[in-house]
């Protein structure tokens, strides 16, 4: 973190890239650790317990996301100060965010565990993968602390321009994962509940590992423990920018939940195809997450150091990136797409159910490198609200409708079911252009914090 003013120097390309890169790497090891609780089980156990790890993999993911929305805020926060040079503001920052995460984990700890059978229920989830279901959802809940933790760490590190140091960590946990899910589930046979246990197990290694470093080497500013706490208005800045972006982001979960428990209703192995295409699709939405992610801390510290212009043109720069792999994501899966579903199950016919289903989803990979770029530019400016309201709309106005109204056509199969996400991104699009258009301009407050101790 020594050159945490990077990001508003130099040529657009190459600073999007080396920001982004690590970010992606990260991406990549997350998700894989994530996959590979399903890939294991898939290989070792049978179509109930897939169904089961895919379920409460996607309730996980949406928890998962509302963490991630507010440690955005958190990182936008301080990459504005950093670029307006307010050191000791963006210091106070990293504070609130220490105070308000901490908050949050015992909230959504205790949420989780007394929510787990209605939120299984809810789900619609198959009588045959109920029980394994609670399993594996109880067993994660409990490492939601380090779930928050990690995220509110690496939130940090991001504010201040360093995208490198968070791989090191999700590193770490891919590897403890791995490991102990071929231990528990393909050793000991212990199904979901192995594969929960390996992940809260990794995401602790992760969290502690991050945390340890972070105090040891210390931040680019003076920072004090009298600084956490709820001090200047800066947590309320936190949460109005983070806010919007974290129900942005549960929303999404929320309307996967919705689609699959829409889907669970055609049987076990539509649950389990859907499942399984979830997890492939986090990949191929990787890209434009990096760069999305990239776009919003650029947009953050260029719009603190007034640069206005070059904040603009990173957002096309993370478009145009973005929107290449996901035509290439698409093509492939035109023709290619059982070789990947292939790769979590051993059932024939959840391995063709699941191609299915891909070959028109993945369109979605495609419209949404304008869609998370867009919105990132916007929390980057501190507008985020925008991108919960578009969003609103195209979950509740498109996707969800058009997922139930397919459903239930006789004879309808999951080929057709994949067309309700890019019809719902379709409509963000053009509601992110108008926004672009007609806006009066973007411009971030970065005024130092009310208090006068800060």
């Amino acid at each position: 973190m020594k050159d945490e003013r990077a990001l508003v120097e130099g040529k657009i390309l190459p600073t999007l890239l080396a920001f982004a890169a690590p970010f992606l790497l990260a991406s990549v090891l997350q998700a894989l650790y994530g996959a590979v609780d399903l890939l294991v089980v898939g290989r070792f156990s049978d179509s109930a317990r897939v169904s089961a790890v895919a379920i409460g993999g996607q309730v996980m993911q949406t928890i998962t996301g509302i963490v991630l929305g507010i440690s955005t805020g958190g990182t936008v926060v301080i990459g504005q100060y950093v670029g307006a040079r307010k050191q000791r503001a963006a210091a106070f920052a990293v504070g609130n965010l220490a105070a308000l995460f901490f908050v949050i984990a015992a909230g959504l700890t205790a949420a989780m565990l007394l929510l787990v059978k209605p939120i299984t229920q809810i789900m619609q989830t198959p009588e045959e993968a109920f029980d394994y279901a609670v399993q594996y959802i109880t067993i994660c809940s409990a490492g939601v602390p380090f779930i928050v933790g990690y995220n509110a760490v690496s939130g940090v590190f991001r504010g201040f321009g360093d995208s490198k140091t968070p791989l090191y960590f999700v590193a770490i946990a891919c590897g403890v994962n791995i490991g102990l899910d071929l231990l528990l589930v393909a050793v000991f046979h212990m199904g979901a509940a192995g594969a929960a246990f390996a992940t809260v197990a990794a995401q602790g290694c992760s969290f502690l590992a991050a945390l340890a470093y972070m105090v040891r080497r210390g931040l680019p500013v003076e920072f004090r423990r009298s600084y956490i706490g709820f001090h200047g208005g800066q947590a309320f800045r936190i949460l109005k920018i983070g806010s919007p972006i974290a129900v942005q982001d549960a929303l999404v979960n929320i309307s996967f939940l919705i689609i699959t428990a829409i889907i669970n209703t055609m049987g076990l192995v539509a649950s389990a195809a859907v499942g399984i295409d979830e997890k492939i699709i986090v990949f191929a939405m990787l890209v434009p997450t990096s760069f999305a992610s990239a776009v919003a801390v650029m947009t953050a510290q260029n719009v603190g150091a007034r640069q206005m212009g070059r904040a603009k043109k990173s957002l096309w720069t993370g478009v145009a990136i973005s929107f290449v792999f996901g035509l290439l994501v698409w093509i492939y899966c035109q023709f290619f797409p059982e070789t990947l579903t292939a790769l979590f199950s051993k059932d024939p016919e959840v391995i063709d159910q699941a191609g299915l289903y891909l070959r028109n989803y993945t369109i979605d990979c495609m419209l949404v490198a304008f869609i998370f770029c867009a919105n990132s530019f916007f929390s980057g400016c501190g507008y985020s609200l925008f991108s919960l309201l578009h969003s609103l709309l195209a979950t509740f106005g498109v996707r969800i409708p058009v997922s139930w109204l397919l459903s239930r056509k006789a004879g309808i199969t999951l080929l057709e079911m994949g067309f309700a996400p890019p019809l719902a991104s379709c409509l963000s699009i053009v509601l992110c252009m108008i926004y672009l258009k007609i806006g009066k301009g973007f411009r971030a407050e970065i005024s130092a914090p009310k208090s006068k101790n800060v």
